[in-house]
C-alpha cells in the first residue's frame, strides 16, 4: 500500500513536471484537459501493469537489479499503450496541439521517481552501513563469484549484520582491481597475510561452494597464518536447499571442510520424482545418518515420512526440527525396535511404505567385539525382520546403509553388515522389492567419530590418543554420504551393492596434527599425541572392495557398482538358524566360528 500510495503520487508529478518542463512553465488553461487525460492515462496503464510485474510485493531492504528490471519493462509497456492510445485520440478535441514529447519526458521521469523510492531504503541502509564501520568487525571475502557477491549484498542490506567488508580475495587473474558493490577485489588468495596486515581485517568469509577443499584449505592456512581465528565458511550448494546464499547460510568453519573432495553435484529434478509423493520409512532416524536422511528426504516433499527409532528423545528432536523446517510435512515418529518381529509388521501392516532406509545398526567396533551377540541380534536379525516385512509388504525399495568394514571383515561389526548385504542380496529375488546396499566409510560428525573425540580430548589439554601412527580411514561428511545414499536408491534397480566415491584415505595421525592448529595450537608442543595400540577387530586400513570384486561404472560418477559373487542361499539360512536359536547361549569364539562359515 505504502508503494501503491507513492507511485500515485509520483506518476502524477512526473506527467505534471514533463509538462511545465515542455511549455516552459506556463500551463495555460488551454494545457489543462490534455494534462488531465494525460494523468488518468498513465496511472490506469502504470499502476495495474506494476501489479503484474510484481512492484508490489518485494522486500525494501534487498531490492535487486531483478526489481528494476521488471520496472523498466512495466513502464515501458505504459508508455507504449498510452501512446497507441493518444495517437489514436489525436484528432480529439482535448488533444489538439498535445506536445507529443510530453509523453517521453513523463516516462523518463516515471522511471527516476518510482526506481529512487525503490532504492532509497537500500542507498540509505548502505550509507549507515559505512558511517558505523568503526562498530563492525572488519571482514575480507574470498571469493569474488555469484556466491560472494550475494552474501555481500546481504551483509549491504543488513544494519545489524556484525560484518564491514573491506574487500575480496579471488584467484582469477580477470577479476583483480574491479569493484563489486563498491567493493574491490584487492588480491589474490596468496595475498591473504598482507593483505589482513595491510587492512586491518578481523574476520574472513571463505564463499567458495563450488570450490574443492583444496582451495578451501589454502585459503584457511592463509587466514591463520595471517594470526586471523575468526573464519566463516559458504557450505556447498548441494547443502544449500535453493541454492540462493545469504547470510543465514554462512557458518562457522569445521574441520570437514579441510577433507579433499570433489563438489558433489546432482539433480534435483530427478530426487524430487523418486521421493515425491512417496511414504518413506527411515530406521535409525534418531542417528546421525538416520536423522541427515531425513533432513534431505523432507526437501522432496514425500507424502509421508517415518521416522523410527528405540530412541524417544532422539526421535522427538529430529521430528520438531523437521515441523519447524517442514511445516507442511508432518513427520510421524516411531518408536520402535527392529528387533521387534510383531511391532515392525505391525507397522508396515498400517503405514505401507513405499521407499525403506534402513540405517539402524550397532556400529562402535570395540563395543560389538566385546558384545558379538549384541550384533548379531541387531544387525543381523533387525535387519532380516525389516527386510522381510518390506518384502511382505509391497515396498519398492530397500536401501540398506552398508559399511566399508563389511570388506574382508576382521571384526564382528563388519561381518554382520556384510551378511545384512547378503539378506538383501537373497531377497531381491522374490518379490516386486528391490533391494539395494550402499557403502562408505567413516563419517565426520557422526556420534563416536574421531574428531568430537580429539576435540574433547584437546579441550582437557591433551593428550590426542591415535591408535597407531600408520592407522589409515576413509572419511566423508554426512550431508555428501546421504546424498550419494539418496542418489544410489534412485538409480538402483535391486540386487546391487554400491560403493561411493570417498576420496583418498586420510592418516588418522595427520588429522590429528591438523585439528590441534586448527584449534590455534602446535602439536607435540601444545598438545602431545601418544600412540595407544590398535583396538580388537580394526584394521590399519579399510578397503572398499575385496581383490575379486571390481567395480562397474554407473550413471554417477561418485558410485560404483561392486561386482559380487553370488550368495549360497541354502548355506547363508542354515548358518542363521543356528545364530537365531541361541545367541545368548554361544560364547564368542562360536560366534566368529558361525561368522566365519557365512562369510
Amino acid at each position: 500500500m505504502f508503494f501503491l500510495a507513492s507511485d500515485v503520487i509520483l506518476i502524477s508529478l512526473a506527467v505534471y513536471l514533463a509538462f511545465l518542463f515542455r511549455l516552459e512553465f506556463a500551463i495555460n488553461g488551454q494545457s489543462f484537459p490534455a494534462l488531465e487525460k494525460t494523468l488518468i492515462l498513465a496511472l490506469i496503464f502504470n499502476i495495474p501493469i506494476f501489479y503484474f510485474f510484481g512492484l508490489y510485493s518485494f522486500s525494501w531492504s534487498y531490492v535487486s537489479t531483478r526489481e528494476l528490471t521488471s520496472l523498466l519493462k512495466a513502464a515501458t509497456l505504459a508508455f507504449l499503450l498510452s501512446a497507441v492510445i493518444l495517437f489514436f485520440s489525436r484528432d480529439f478535441p482535448s488533444f489538439v496541439g498535445f506536445p507529443r514529447s510530453v509523453l517521453f519526458v513523463s516516462y523518463f521521469l516515471t522511471l527516476l521517481f518510482t526506481g529512487g523510492i525503490r532504492l532509497a531504503k537500500r542507498i540509505y541502509l548502505q550509507i549507515i552501513k559505512k558511517g558505523n564501520g568503526d562498530k563492525q568487525e572488519r571482514t575480507l571475502l574470498v571469493g569474488a563469484g555469484d556466491a560472494a557477491e550475494q552474501i555481500l549484498r546481504s551483509i549491504q542490506g543488513s544494519p545489524d549484520t556484525p560484518y564491514f567488508p573491506i574487500g575480496f580475495v579471488d584467484d582469477s587473474p580477470f577479476k583483480q582491481g574491479n569493484l563489486i558493490h563498491g567493493v574491490k577485489v584487492l588480491g589474490k588468495i596468496e595475498d591473504i597475510p598482507g593483505i589482513v596486515k595491510k587492512e586491518g581485517a578481523e574476520r574472513v568469509i571463505v564463499a567458495l561452494p563450488s570450490a574443492d577443499s583444496s582451495v578451501i584449505k589454502k585459503a584457511v592456512e592463509k587466514s591463520r597464518a595471517a594470526g586471523l581465528k575468526k573464519i566463516k565458511i559458504l557450505p556447498a550448494l548441494s547443502e544449500i536447499v535453493n541454492e540462493q546464499v545469504s547470510l543465514t547460510d554462512v557458518r562457522d568453519f569445521k574441520m570437514e571442510d579441510l577433507l579433499e573432495r570433489q563438489p558433489l553435484l546432482y539433480d534435483p529434478s530427478s530426487m524430487e520424482k523418486f521421493i515425491q509423493g512417496k511414504i518413506v520409512l527411515i530406521t535409525g532416524a534418531a542417528g546421525s545418518i538416520g536423522s541427515e536422511l531425513a533432513r534431505q528426504t523432507a526437501k522432496f516433499r514425500p507424502a509421508r515420512l517415518l521416522l523410527l527409532d528405540q530412541d524417544e528423545t532422539g526421535v522427538f528432536n529430529i521430528s520438531k526440527e523437521l515441523r519447524i523446517k517442514f511445516p507442511e510435512l508432518n513427520p510421524s515418529p516411531v518408536i520402535a525396535d527392529i528387533r521387534d518381529k510383531e511391532k515392525i509388521r505391525r507397522i508396515f501392516s498400517e503405514f505401507r511404505p513405499n521407499l525403506v532406509f534402513h540405517a539402524a545398526a550397532y556400529k562402535h567396533v570395540p563395543l560389538m567385539e566385546q558384545y558379538p551377540e549384541e550384533a548379531i541380534k541387531n544387525n543381523v536379525f533387525g535387519t532380516e525382520i525389516v527386510s522381510k516385512a518390506a518384502l511382505d509388504y509391497g515396498a519398492k525399495k530397500f536401501i540398506f546403509i552398508s559399511t566399508d568394514k563389511a570388506i574382508n571383515s576382521c571384526s564382528v561389526m563388519g561381518a554382520t553388515k556384510r551378511i545384512g548385504e547378503m539378506i538383501c542380496l537373497t531377497l531381491n529375488q522374490k518379490g516386486a522389492t528391490k533391494f539395494i546396499s550402499v557403502r562408505f566409510g567413516n563419517v565426520l560428525g557422526s556420534r563416536g567419530s574421531v574428531i568430537p573425540i580429539f576435540k574433547e580430548q584437546i579441550k582437557k589439554g591433551g593428550p590426542l590418543e591415535v591408535t597407531h601412527q600408520q592407522m589409515k580411514r576413509y572419511f566423508m561428511v554426512i550431508p555428501e554420504a546421504v546424498s550419494l545414499v539418496l542418489q544410489a536408491g534412485q538409480i538402483g534397480q535391486g540386487g546391487e551393492v554400491f560403493v561411493l566415491n570417498m576420496g583418498n584415505p586420510v592418516r588418522i595421525l595427520d588429522l590429528a596434527k591438523e585439528l590441534i592448529r586448527f584449534s590455534g595450537l602446535e602439536p607435540d608442543k601444545d598438545i602431545p599425541i601418544v600412540f595407544s595400540g590398535p583396538r580388537p577387530g580394526e584394521k590399519f586400513f579399510e578397503e572398499i572392495l575385496t581383490a575379486e570384486e571390481g567395480t562397474i561404472a554407473t550413471e554417477n560418477q561418485n558410485i560404483f557398482r561392486a561386482k559380487l559373487s553370488n550368495v549360497d542361499e541354502e548355506k547363508l539360512n542354515r548358518a542363521l538358524e543356528k545364530l537365531r536359536n541361541s545367541p545368548n547361549d554361544l560364547n564368542p569364539d562360536q560366534i566368529l566360528t558361525l561368522l566365519k562359515e557365512i562369510l
